[in-house]
């Protein structure tokens, strides 16, 4: 597999997702427990270098704020192109209980969602229709 570390598409998306993944992070979890993905339409993927390179630059962001990850990328689903990255870091102590919360309140409004109850599920800023626009916002801007 070809390194991307050095493409300067590569480094461009990885500056366009850094303050996307650090958003990504519960608030008062100290930069820990941060995910992120996005459904892209496949030509729009290829459009941007490929799922692999878009993984690449999830990796290069991800590293540069500490994070220890795991990535997915799969092509051609019936959702489109799916990449996704995750935090796998145990968050200390401190931050442990905000962390712990807010993937409580992601299962609830998944739940929520599955079992069809009445009434919107929460609001999450993970979902991944939002992710996916701010990524889409974020390359734009990069292009203008």
């Amino acid at each position: 597999m070809p390194s991307f570390a050095k493409d300067p598409r590569c480094v461009a998306l990885a500056e366009v997702l850094m303050p996307l993944l650090q958003r990504s992070c519960p608030d008062g979890g100290g930069g820990y427990g941060g995910g992120y993905q996005m459904n892209l339409d496949d030509e729009e993927a290829v459009g941007l270098g490929g799922v692999e390179l878009i993984r690449a630059a999830m990796r290069k962001a991800a590293r540069t704020l500490g994070w220890k990850v795991n990535t997915l990328g799969m092509i051609g689903t019936r959702h489109g192109t799916i990449v996704v990255i995750q935090d796998l870091r145990e968050a200390p102590e401190e931050f442990a209980k905000a962390v712990n919360d807010d993937m409580n309140e992601r299962l609830m409004a998944a739940l929520h969602r599955v079992w069809g109850e009445d009434g919107e599920p929460p609001a999450q800023r993970r979902m991944v229709a939002l992710q996916t626009q701010e990524f889409r916002a974020a390359v734009a801007a990069l292009t203008r």
